[in-house]
Formats: C-alpha cells, structure tokens, sequence
C-alpha cells in the first residue's frame, strides 16, 4: 500500500477528520484513532447500532485502530508526546486555543518531531473574527455561500443533503494537502502546520460561480447554467412520480434528444431564456410527464443523450454500474462504501475498532509494558 509505514495519531471526533484519516488508511497509513476514556468518538453511539457501536462510526473508521488517552493528565499528554516520536502526522478537529492549553500546541510538537505534519481542521480557521465560534456544515456553507445558491428559483434555501463543508472541506482536502506535506518532508522541508477551515474547503467549491459573478454574469439561485435555466441541463418529472435527470450540454446531445422525443423544433431553443426559454422548459416537461421513469429508461437506452434517472438511495447499491463497479457492501458492520480510487485489491485490513481495541498494543509500540498499561488504567489515564 502507498502509505504503509506512515503513521497518523487521529485526536479528532465526528465526520470530518474521521473522513480524512479513513483517507489515508484506506491507503495504508496506519492511523491511531487517540479517544477520550470511557466515551471516546460521539459518533460511536449514535443510532442505528449494529452490535452496540453506530453503523455511522464504522462506516467512517474502518483499517484504523483505537488508543484510550486522557490528554488532560500529565501522563496522558506524556505517552501523547511519545507517540508523536514515532509518527509522522497528528490530525486534531478541537476549536483555536485547544490544543495549546493542553500543552500540545504547533510549537511542542514541532519542537518533539520538526517532521510531523499537523493538520488543525476547524470550522473557519485558526484566525479571523469567526474563529471561535462553533457550528456544522449548514452553518460552514451558508457563511461559504454555498446554502444561498441551493434549491428552487424563488424558494428559500435548501440544505444540501451531502456535506460539502464536512466532507469536502473538512475530509478530502486536508487529506490531499497531508499527502503534500508529506511529499515535501520525504524531499527534505520540515514538517509544516496546516490550518484546515472548512467554510474556505467549501468557498473553494465556488470557483466557477465567483468567477461568472465576477464577469458581470447573474448567479441566483435556481437559476444558474447548471441548475435550471435551461431546457437542456435539468431534472424532469415523469408520469409516475419518477424523475430524470437531463445533462444535454452539447449541442450534439440535446439536439439528440429532441430527435429521440419528438421536439425537434426544441433544437434551436437550447439555452434559450426568457419566454422562449420558458417554452422549452414546459414543453420538455409535457414531454416526461407523458411516461413513466422506467418507460423512459427503456426509450432512451443505447442513445447518445446524457440523460440518466433519478435514482432514490435504496436503489443506488443493485444499480447495474454501481454493483459492478463494487462500490457498495454490506458486512456485519452495517454497509460501507469503498475507496473511490482502489490503490490495491487488498484495501480493506479491519473492521472499525471498538473503543480502545488496540490501547495496550499500540502502547507496548512505545515502550510501555502490560503492568504499567493497568496502573494507568487505575489512574484514569487510559
């Protein structure tokens, strides 16, 4: 595996940094998911439970394994400091200031190991007025812009309902910019801080629309190039209550679709705006309201259209390209999707530990024997 040998210390809880070291234990990092004693991840029990640990937690932390520690004893934070000796990125999710009041700020662990990477994910960063302030992802993509741009033209905004501050702010991009980090430390640099805020993850996702509206270009909701305002880029209601998905960007393919329908006077009102605009709409909606999604699914197989159905969430596993790509499985712990970019076959190493699983033996790593691991546990350290 690419990342065997790298060896993560994950302090963090909940979906972000969860997400970001799954990352990179997929890619055979060797990730310690460091928990508070007793409680550890909230999201290890949260609804529904298989085998009484969240089928949430494990979708999340599976080839990672579980070290109890209580950072806020001296001896917690000492075997923390070890631990940093011997590893090569600390990922934390705690608010600014955190970390340094326990005495494991960017200056000691920079001073314990100049090569280890940490990376701080935070809802809107290290710095600035908001800093502090607590929040989730609808909070994260209404202040990035994102909620606004979300739903129907002239309706109020609509929660996205895949979080793109958590997941792509707070999970996909600090894994990349760890990956980089550590390319530049196997080069020779220092490890390197990473300020991850996930409200500037989900501002980025905004590139194009800043720069329409920057050009002068109208970006309302409801109302842009890719969500409604044409006839060709759209989702359509059928017969059955059914929807289908219409992506005919390319003249070559909308022009196919008008043929394959029936509409070929539609060819010429592609993008068209205004009352012409609202005429293609309507009729392209008489057009998929006249059959069912399955009869559309039939009529319009094999053509060159762009054109898919709306796929509710129980039919997404038995999809025939979705089941033969083997994105989605089900074990004992509940269903898991699969690394979207399969390094190796052999990926998948454990299931998600249960809370301290793997304490005594990640310890024993650092020198600490099975007498000294059960003082500590008397003491309340692990």
């Amino acid at each position: 595996m690419p990342l065997h040998g790298i060896r993560v210390l994950d302090l963090t809880r909940l979906l972000p940094g969860a997400f970001c070291t799954m990352l990179l234990a997929d890619m055979g990092a060797d990730v310690i998911k460091v928990e508070e004693p007793g409680t550890g991840d909230y999201m290890r029990w949260t609804p529904p439970l298989v085998d009484g640990q969240s089928a949430l937690f494990n979708a999340l932390n599976r080839n990672k394994r579980s070290l109890t520690l209580n950072l806020k004893s001296e001896a917690g934070r000492d075997l923390l400091l070890r631990l940093v000796d011997r590893s090569d990125v600390l990922v934390e999710g705690n608010r600014p200031g955190v970390m340094e009041r326990l005495g494991l700020g960017w200056p000691v662990i920079h001073a314990r190991n100049p090569a280890l990477v940490m990376c701080s994910i935070t809802g809107y960063g290290q710095d600035g007025p908001m800093a502090s302030h607590a929040g989730h992802d609808i909070n994260y993509v209404a202040t990035a812009g994102v909620l606004g741009l979300n739903g129907a033209k002239g309706a109020p905004p609509s929660p996205l309902a895949v979080q793109v501050g958590d997941i792509g702010g707070g999970g996909l991009q600090p894994a990349v910019a760890i990956l980089g980090a550590l390319v530049g430390v196997q080069r020779g640099d220092e490890g390197r801080w990473l300020d991850v805020s996930m409200t500037d993850g989900a501002v980025t996702w905004l590139a194009l629309a800043l720069a329409q509206r920057g050009a002068g270009e109208e970006v309302g909701r409801g109302d842009q190039r890719l969500t409604g305002r044409y006839a060709c880029y759209r989702v359509y209601e059928c017969k059955d209550g059914g929807y289908y998905s219409v992506g005919a960007l390319e003249p070559k393919f909308w022009a196919e679709l008008c043929r394959a329908v029936m509409k070929p006077e539609l060819v010429e009102l592609q993008f068209a705006t205004d009352a012409e605009g609202v005429r293609a709409h309507q009729e392209m909606e008489r057009v998929f309201r006249s059959k069912s999604r399955k009869e559309w699914e039939h009529e319009l197989a094999g053509l060159d259209v762009c054109c898919e159905p709306v796929l509710d969430l129980e039919e997404v596993a038995s999809h025939p390209q979705i089941a033969a790509r083997g994105v989605i499985s089900k074990s004992h712990a509940g269903v898991e999707v699969r690394p979207a970019v399969l390094m190796r076959a052999d990926w998948r190493r454990r299931d998600a530990p249960r809370l301290g699983e793997h304490t005594a033996e990640i310890l024993g790593e650092v020198g600490i024997d099975a007498d000294k691991v059960e003082n500590l546990k008397k003491g309340g350290v692990l």
